[in-house]
């Protein structure tokens, strides 16, 4: 019998075989304890064109149901057949963010993480390329039985598999599940597929598809246009998957007509087709989303009434953070100096850090953005000058490290507040050595592996790793704070924990002399010579802080990173 319960062990289904053969068409393994109906399923895909916010959408849906007392969490399927996001360039893919458990990711789960205030793991973040490799190790060791390997059931019963177990082990009410990319993506086919088998094993109560589409509003014609959207949902609708929620994106409030029209096209209620148009933050989302009571529409068609209620600390916490960005009554500019200036998503958690420590003082924070590529002291001097605080951010490579360099030292010369971040405390580091110490040809081995004085340099353990992304720090580390110092101020503690994501270290041979010039190294690796905060003394500096870490990575809107707070704080304190 090759019926669709046929083979399928799993909850409510029979297990029935062929009489004449063992052998059967269906693969779908089950995490040990998954029960059917115990989570459910918010499925978001992109229809249109891609970079319309899905994870942003999906994160402000999970917030409202987090707030309604409901457990959440949620994961996103990238197609690219790269295993992470490690190896991606930032100017086309954006920002690389790193988990807790060294998981190198993409930038959409940090917009899950600062929403929900929760760590993610390795559980939450699935590639084409994690998928395949898996789906082949399988196979190496004969788990499919002989049988020849195909997309349809042992690839898409692969990423059921990955969604349960990330149900399973979360242990939450609902899960979201955001497929990157467009529909009609081939890499995205595959998964699509496993979505419609998800809903139709799981039922129709327990999976709820959303669609966001695009709503074009050309200037030209001066009117809102819903074709693009209306193919965009027709070809979803080809490959198997009902909308049950349409978002609409667009500059503007998209009106009840185009409303009508994509109802009716889609086969959706009106009242679960909902403008989702731009916002001056989006942090004011999910307050839009509410207003379209799109949370109890959700909650409503996942049956998921009896387990609400309202956490009303989540919801106090939430509208105090609203009120306040919404009454923004400061405002100060920041340089942020960096090669990948020409896409902002390159550094989309230090713009949403910034903001988080902003909102908290009261304060707008405006960026400026200052390509260091090709950038002289002259020039530097005209960018800076008028700034209230210089950020130099992550990067790899010698590509504006020199430009980097000159704006460091014009911070500290000019006593402008100084926040650097992994490449900047490196350049902080090889600034201070060239012109406090004496070293004038001071550099990183990253830069220039020839210099005679490598005050930046790889630790031999690293050095013995020759493959790609083997060799870095990545994740959550410890570190170790010195008492008495600003770092020790600003974390109320001599301990903290902040993720890393870097291969080159400060040389443990330029230490003793790079302190006695006046550089403190205030936080290092417990235990080990490798130095992962530093600063100068206030009396020396207002705000001259840099770390080896990316502390943008654990910045949330409820809970700033107290560097990124210390460093607004100077910043203000600038202006007047």
């Amino acid at each position: 019998m090759h019926g669709i319960n046929a083979g399928l062990s799993y909850q409510g289904l029979p297990h029935t075989v062929s009489k004449k053969s063992e052998e059967h068409e269906y693969y779908n393994p089950l995490p040990e304890g998954y029960i059917k109906g115990k989570a459910k399923f918010v499925i978001v895909y992109g229809t249109v064109m891609s970079g319309l916010g899905k994870g942003i959408f999906a994160a402000s849906l999970a917030k409202l149901l987090q707030i309604q007392g409901l457990k959440v969490t949620a994961m996103k399927f990238d197609g690219y057949l790269n295993v992470d996001a490690g190896t991606l360039n930032p100017f086309r893919h954006g920002e690389v963010f790193v988990l807790d458990d060294g998981t190198e990711s993409d930038m959409d789960l940090g917009t899950y993480e600062r929403f929900l205030g929760t760590n993610l793991t390795k559980n939450n973040y699935l590639t084409g390329g994690k998928l395949f490799t898996q789906v082949l190790s399988q196979e190496r060791k004969g788990s499919y039985l002989g049988r020849d390997v195909q997309f349809i059931p042992h690839v898409t019963g692969e990423i059921k598999n990955f969604v349960r177990n990330l149900a399973l082990t979360s242990g939450v009410d609902v899960v979201f599940v955001e497929v990157g990319g467009t529909v009609g993506d081939i890499e995205n086919a595959y998964f699509i597929e496993a979505m419609r088998e998800l809903a139709y094993e799981e039922g129709k109560e327990n999976v709820c598809h959303v669609a966001l589409t695009y709503v074009l509003e050309p200037g030209f014609l001066g009117e809102q246009k819903s074709k693009a959207a209306q193919l965009g949902l027709k070809e979803l609708m080809s490959q198997g998957i009902q909308p049950d929620i349409v978002a609409c994106r667009c500059q503007h409030q998209v009106i009840d007509k185009v409303r009508e029209k994509i109802s009716v096209f889609a086969n959706v209620p009106i009242e679960r087709v909902v403008s989702v148009h731009d916002v001056d933050s989006i942090y004011l989302l999910p307050t839009l989303l509410r207003k379209s009571k799109l949370d109890e529409q959700a909650i409503q068609f996942l049956g998921l009434q009896s387990r609400t209620k309202i956490d009303e600390t989540a919801k106090n916490e939430w509208e105090n953070y609203v009120y306040k960005l919404l009454g923004l009554e400061k405002e100060i500019t920041i340089g942020i100096t960096g090669k990948y200036t020409a896409l902002r998503d390159s550094y989309a958690s230090i713009i949403k850090a910034l903001e988080h420590a902003g909102t908290n003082f009261g304060a707008k924070v405006n960026l400026k953005w200052i390509d260091t590529t090709f950038l002289s002291e002259e020039k530097a001097t005209a960018e800076l000058a008028e700034l209230n605080g210089i950020l130099v951010p992550g990067a790899f490579g010698s590509r504006g490290a020199e430009g980097k360099i000159t704006c460091i030292k014009y911070a500290r010369e000019n006593k402008i507040p100084y926040l650097g971040l992994c490449f900047g405390f490196q350049m902080a580091v090889v600034e201070y050595a060239r012109n406090v110490c004496g070293l004038t040809d001071a550099n990183s081995t990253e830069v220039n592996s020839q210099t005679s004085n490598p005050v930046i340099d790889l630790l031999p353990e690293q050095q013995r790793i020759a493959e790609l992304g083997g060799n870095m720090r990545l994740g959550g580390q410890d570190v170790e704070i010195k008492p008495g110092t600003f770092a020790a101020e600003l974390y109320g503690s001599t301990f903290t924990r902040e993720r890393f994501r870097h291969r080159w270290e400060c040389n443990p041979n330029y230490i003793e002399l790079l302190e006695k010039s006046g550089l403190i190294f205030s936080g290092r690796a417990p235990g080990r010579e490798i130095m992962q905060t530093l600063e100068l003394p206030r009396e020396v500096h207002p705000y001259f802080v840099a770390t080896q870490a990316h502390p943008e990575f654990t910045s949330t809107p409820l809970k700033s990173n107290p560097l990124y707070l210390g460093f607004v704080k100077a910043a203000i304190a600038k202006t007047n």
